[in-house]
């Protein structure tokens, strides 16, 4: 088993890199199709329902942070994850936001009803 870095600085930046890169529901919804196998640029577009050209560019960041892997076979351009880190906070997501009970979903849109003792907007 790999020896995490303990320089707390180091993890930081390398956390904050894995967050970034997942904070975009384009990348974040790449990754998450990359979970379960390897898949092409083309395959991703039409299973994310976004154009070809879209895809490469985030893929590119992606592979720029080291978060996913390519590999030529023909024509064809294989993507794959490339961060344990990244695979492990990706299950736990879709633990937490794709599989939980019926309504147990977190929102960030749950906001709560103004109390009757606040003054209407002018």
């Amino acid at each position: 088993m790999k020896t995490r870095n303990p320089d707390p600085s180091f993890a930081a930046e390398a956390a904050c890199t894995l967050l970034r890169a997942l904070a975009s529901p384009h990348r974040l919804m790449m990754m998450c199709a990359l979970l379960d196998r390897d898949r092409s640029v083309g395959e991703l577009a039409e299973t994310l329902g976004m154009r070809i050209a879209n895809v490469s560019q985030h893929l590119t960041l992606l592979r720029k942070d080291g978060l996913v892997t390519a590999r030529r076979d023909g024509q064809t351009v294989w993507y794959a994850i490339a961060s344990p880190a990244a695979r492990e906070l990706l299950a736990a997501l879709h633990g937490i936001y794709c599989t939980p009970a019926a309504g147990d979903v977190p929102s960030s849109n749950t906001r709560q009803a103004p109390s009757s003792d606040k003054r209407p907007p002018r």
